[in-house]
């Protein structure tokens, strides 16, 4: 039995594993997790990612430039590569908070709905790049792509591997909304309002579908997004099922562990 890794370091480090993908194949345990930084990692965290993996990860890490520096990669051997996606959000927070505006809960989920949208339309270089680093499989190491709470750039990312590989659309939902039981207990450290600081330390439904409405508008559809925005032609995403799904008929395909279901990933 496959046994969930629990890192007390980040909480929102999980295993893409289990879900069922294209034409019923599950994809692979132990090969694809999204986290949140890596900078608090316990040495229990490392002892326990050593035991179960074996080999040092390989990680993209989505943080922009000073959020990299405050939180360096704790985990020894890994392979980082740096894929910066500046958090916008908090500059535009900061710029209305200065010009003496009072924020509603409302205006901040439009805040977060535009981040979202940016992601498509200010920083498709930055998932494709993604992309290429999951389709480069010449070491055979796990991966993990992350942000600093794992929750917006890596929710996104995280959304278009899955649908990629051919989870469902309400799957993907799930593992997004996953996020928020995973930080259930964290008292958000913040000085703004209580009720922004709860959009802030969240995920809402509201959040990933402004970026797919955008992939609507602006490329037509998610499939021409694949092939126009992030490269991911036929081939590659042949490629990608390859590498990432369990093989037809085989056991993990036909039977997906109920361990994996929604909120225990």
């Amino acid at each position: 039995m496959i046994h969930p890794l629990t890192l007390t370091g980040a909480p929102n480090f999980r295993d893409l594993g289990g879900y069922v993908g294209e034409a019923g194949r599950t994809l692979r345990h132990r090969r694809l997790f999204r986290s949140d930084h890596l900078g608090n990692l316990a040495a229990a965290d490392l002892t326990q990612l050593a035991s179960a993996l074996g080999t040092p990860l390989r990680v993209l890490d989505l943080r922009g430039v000073a959020e990299r520096a405050s939180a360096v990669c704790g985990m020894p051997g890994a392979t980082v590569h740096s894929l910066p996606i500046e958090p916008t959000i908090v500059q535009k927070l900061a710029s209305l908070l200065e010009a003496g505006q009072q924020l509603t809960s409302a205006q901040t989920v439009e805040l977060m709905q535009d981040t979202y949208r940016n992601f498509v339309r200010g920083n498709t270089a930055r998932f494709a790049s993604l992309f290429e680093h999951v389709l480069d499989d010449a070491t055979n190491a796990p991966l993990v792509f992350h942000c600093t709470a794992g929750k917006d750039r890596t929710g996104f990312a995280a959304a278009l591997l899955m649908l990629a590989l051919g989870v469902s659309r309400a799957d993907v939902m799930r593992d997004y909304l996953l996020t928020n039981t995973r930080f259930e207990h964290k008292a958000p450290t913040t000085l703004v309002a209580p009720e922004i600081a709860w959009v802030l330390h969240r995920v809402q439904e509201e959040f990933l579908s402004a970026a797919f409405e955008a992939v609507d508008e602006d490329y037509g559809g998610l499939d021409a997004y694949f092939a126009k925005g992030l490269g991911l032609g036929m081939p590659e995403r042949k490629k990608l099922g390859e590498l990432y799904l369990e093989p037809a008929g085989s056991p993990a395909s036909r039977w997906p562990s109920p361990m994996f279901g929604p909120g225990s990933h």
